[in-house]
C-alpha cells in the first residue's frame, strides 16, 4: 500500500471540538471499508446538496479492496448529511446519497 501521508492529512482533526457548539461536537469519523474485490483509486464526500465533489479524499492513495481507512469528515460546519462517491480502478464509480456521518460509524462498499 503507498504511504499514508495523505490519508493522515485527510483524517485530521479540526481542534475546535472544545470551542465548538453542541452539534459540532458530533463524531464525524467514518471508517470507508471496502469489500469489492476492486481497489478504490479515488473517493469523495461531499455534504449533501452540493454541486460538486471537492477534491479527492485519498489524493495519491488508493483503498485496496479487504482494507479500510478512517475519515474525520468534520468541516466545522455542523452538518451530519454527506453523499459518498467511490472510484474503482476499473472505471466504475458508485455514489450513495444522504449518509448520516454523525450516526453511521463504518460504511462497507461491497
Amino acid at each position: 500500500m503507498r504511504c499514508a501521508n495523505t490519508l493522515k492529512a485527510a483524517v485530521f482533526g479540526l481542534g475546535l471540538l472544545g470551542l465548538a457548539s453542541p452539534a459540532l461536537a458530533l463524531d464525524r469519523k467514518v471508517t470507508i471499508v471496502n469489500q469489492t474485490g476492486y481497489t478504490i483509486v479515488e473517493f469523495y464526500g461531499s455534504n449533501t446538496g452540493e454541486q460538486d465533489w471537492q477534491e479527492d479524499i485519498l489524493g495519491e492513495d488508493m483503498l485496496p479492496t479487504g482494507q479500510s481507512v478512517v475519515i474525520n469528515f468534520d468541516d466545522a460546519s455542523g452538518y451530519c448529511m454527506f453523499d459518498f462517491k467511490a472510484v474503482f480502478d476499473d472505471g466504475d464509480e458508485l455514489e450513495r446519497e444522504g449518509i448520516n456521518i454523525c450516526e453511521v460509524g463504518t460504511f462497507t462498499y461491497q
